[in-house]
């Protein structure tokens, strides 16, 4: 017998031993638990916009990933529920079902519903402990009828043994052994269910920490690990009309993406009462792409005076719909095509990604 022949034959137990390990796994284990990726080809991530055009752009695929699970992190009032809140109210458009978990019983029904939520129809709990939010969030997930999910925030999801205890006791590491256990649980389903489990995220400042970034994240190291998207959201600056203050310009960082390239960034304006500023976006955008001419404080698009300052530019743009409209496909055609170019939305090299504390 040849070496090529012997090969051969080889070859052939290899191949008769995996199709009898696969028939056994699945009848132990049901149709489906094993399979070859070529009877199941790669389709393109199905996505939920974050209602901001940069940000959708620096996530690669368009929006958060259906199937896994996000963080959003940042300091007080830096605009991470109103965030959360544009994700809900952009699957809704869709068609789609949405829960917020509201463990810091603080939610603004009324601000929601300026943001585009259809309050009516959002699904909203507000747990006593945090076992009983968790507990919601799996029979919900579990349903496989709710497309997002959002728990506002982990920082507030008290176990019930602190609950019930005194207010001096120690209760050290026993939300982030919480968390750790109920996300083992949690992920497998979130990604069958085919759902976005959105966690908001606070930070403390960690205490002796001389070298670094001193900023941490709560809820222990688990959430980091089964995370697939994770937002670092940040003020920037102040947006004034005059001397009042009406919103404020913000930068959200990637700091870890496993769908897309990480590391880039996205800013646009949060606006008191209304939300994420599309009509700042384009402004911006249409400048970066060439679309807009910037000329000391004027912009122009084309023939068109849009006015002088940015400000002015914007209302321009809200008091003419056809061309925000026309503006706003030129760039998204234009983000199609440079989805995956990492200059576009590159940040600093020495951006500090937080590292996780147990509280």
């Amino acid at each position: 017998m040849s070496m090529s022949g012997s090969k051969k034959d080889v070859e052939s137990e290899k191949q008769k031993a995996l199709d009898a390990a696969i028939s056994q796994i699945e009848r132990a284990f049901g149709r489906g638990a094993i399979m070859k990726l070529k009877q199941h080809p790669a389709e393109k991530m199905d996505s939920v916009s974050t209602g901001s055009i940069a940000l959708d752009a620096a996530l690669g695929i368009g929006g958060l990933p259906k199937g896994r699970i996000v963080e959003i992190f940042g300091p007080e009032s830096s605009g991470k529920t109103t965030l959360a809140l544009h994700v809900i109210a952009e699957a809704q458009k869709q068609g789609g079902n949405c829960a917020f978990i509201d463990a810091e019983h603080a939610l603004d029904t009324v601000y929601a519903r300026k943001l585009g939520v259809n309050v009516g129809d959002l699904i909203v709990s507000q747990p006593d402990t945090g076992e009983q939010a968790l507990h919601i969030v799996e029979y919900l997930v579990c349903s496989g009828a709710i497309d997002v999910i959002v728990v506002d925030s982990v920082a507030a999801l008290t176990p019930r043994a602190e609950i019930e205890g005194d207010m001096g006791d120690q209760h050290m590491g026993l939300q982030a052994r919480l968390l750790s256990h109920a996300l083992r649980k949690l992920t497998s389903v979130v990604s069958k269910a085919n759902c976005i489990l959105v966690f908001i995220n606070q930070i403390r400042i960690k205490i002796g920490v001389i070298y670094g970034n001193p900023e941490v994240t709560t809820g222990g190291s688990a959430l980091k690990f089964y995370t697939s998207i994770r937002l670092d959201i940040r003020k920037v600056s102040a947006i004034k009309d005059k001397d009042n203050v009406i919103g404020n310009q913000t930068r959200v960082k990637v700091v870890k993406n496993k769908v897309a390239p990480p590391f880039k960034q996205a800013e646009f304006d949060i606006v008191y009462n209304e939300g994420i500023s599309k009509l700042g976006e384009i402004v911006d955008m249409g400048v970066k792409f060439g679309f807009v001419e910037k000329s000391g404080a004027h912009y122009s698009y084309g023939a068109v005076k849009l006015g002088q300052g940015r400000e002015n530019a914007k209302g321009y743009l809200k008091s003419n719909p056809d061309v925000a409209n026309e503006l706003e496909q030129k760039i998204r055609a234009c983000l199609a095509e440079s989805m995956h170019n990492s200059d576009l939305f590159a940040v600093d090299e020495r951006t500090d990604v937080l590292e996780e504390e147990v509280f």
